[in-house]
């Protein structure tokens, strides 16, 4: 059964946050292909960035990170391991990002994702648009 954490960055021990990056690019850049923007971009060193993960036998299976950003929290970099898929993991990440921020959340979804996320009170608040080569859409709950 996996466990689920939050932290940030300077409380994550240093071998679970390269497990937390490899999952990010695996999903990011060799799965999606997203070359176009770093996927390292700076955002997580933030203090008020706070990231959320699901591990089990010592493997990350799920992240996101929640940029705290006054007023706004967005929440980004929803990843989970192709091998870990249909579980429920990012749902459950979810909640537990509800707990902790109970006010509005904003994401920059990517479009195929919008009714997964409107079961979790999102709605939609923009067009489609690219970002990085893939039709998004802004949502807020």
């Amino acid at each position: 059964m996996p466990t689920f954490h939050h932290a940030t960055l300077d409380k994550i021990d240093s071998a679970t946050l390269y497990r937390i990056m490899v999952l990010r690019t695996d999903v990011f850049v060799f799965e999606q292909g997203i070359v176009s923007e770093p996927e390292l971009d700076g955002r997580d060193l933030e203090p008020t960035t706070t990231h959320f993960w699901a591990e089990e036998d010592g493997e990350v299976l799920a992240t996101l990170r929640v940029l705290a950003d006054e007023p706004t929290v967005h929440l980004g970099r929803v990843a989970t391991a192709a091998t870990a898929r249909r579980r429920g993991l990012a749902g459950l990440l979810l909640e537990a990002v509800f707990d902790q921020f109970p006010g509005p959340i904003e994401i920059s979804a990517q479009a195929y994702l919008e009714k997964w996320y409107g079961r979790f009170g999102f709605r939609r608040m923009s067009e489609n648009y690219l970002e990085a080569g893939i039709d998004h859409l802004l949502m807020k709950r």
